[in-house]
């Protein structure tokens, strides 16, 4: 449950910040009205700083004279879009990290916690029998004391599960995010020099 909720609000520090910095990122970019040096636009700490890195490099490489491409022409823009999509897809790697531990926490200890009900349902009746005893008072603290650990596995596993749902949207904005941006370079690219 710590490591659950410690987790938690990390990815929503972090979800906060990626959010500022594509925005400001963006603004930026958007501003040249061109493709920028990735020097002009870096610094800024977003993911789309890498991902404009590796297309600008990619097409730099294609775009430097020499005996075969005497004009500085485009050889492959989707080399190009490529190489942006492998980027974008390590930086989804980076924010999934821990999500399945969330996923994890969120279904298992509902069924903890009811394990450790069962466990003491069975323990209160068991001391029941050795008490002689038929009454309900005999048995109440043992079987309160069992829904204890459901109440504990229920705590542990809702916010897991709200929380995961939460941010995989988040992933999925943000995976979307990447793609339009790799369109939107490619758009450019596509431009100036094809």
């Amino acid at each position: 449950s710590l490591f659950s909720w410690a987790l938690i609000f990390q990815k929503l520090r972090l979800f906060s910040r990626l959010e500022r910095q594509t925005t400001i990122f963006l603004r930026t970019f958007r501003a040249t009205r061109s493709l920028p040096e990735p020097k002009a636009v870096a610094g800024l700490g977003s993911p789309l700083e890498n991902l404009y890195a590796a297309g600008h490099r990619e097409l730099t490489s294609q775009l430097s004279v020499s005996g075969s491409n005497p004009h500085g022409r485009i050889k492959s823009l989707q080399a190009v879009t490529t190489d942006m999509q492998m980027v974008a897809g390590e930086e989804i790697r980076k924010v999934e990290k821990y999500m399945p531990w969330l996923a994890t926490t969120g279904s298992i200890t509902p069924f903890i916690g009811l394990f450790g009900t069962v466990w003491g349902v069975m323990d209160a009746f068991s001391g029941l029998g050795e008490a002689g005893s038929a009454s309900l008072r005999a048995v109440a603290p043992g079987i309160a004391e069992a829904l204890i650990t459901t109440a504990a596995g229920l705590f542990t596993a809702i916010p897991a599960v709200m929380a995961y749902n939460h941010f995989l949207h988040h992933i999925k904005q943000f995976a979307a995010r990447m793609d339009n941006f790799t369109m939107e370079v490619a758009a450019l690219i596509e431009k100036q020099y094809l």
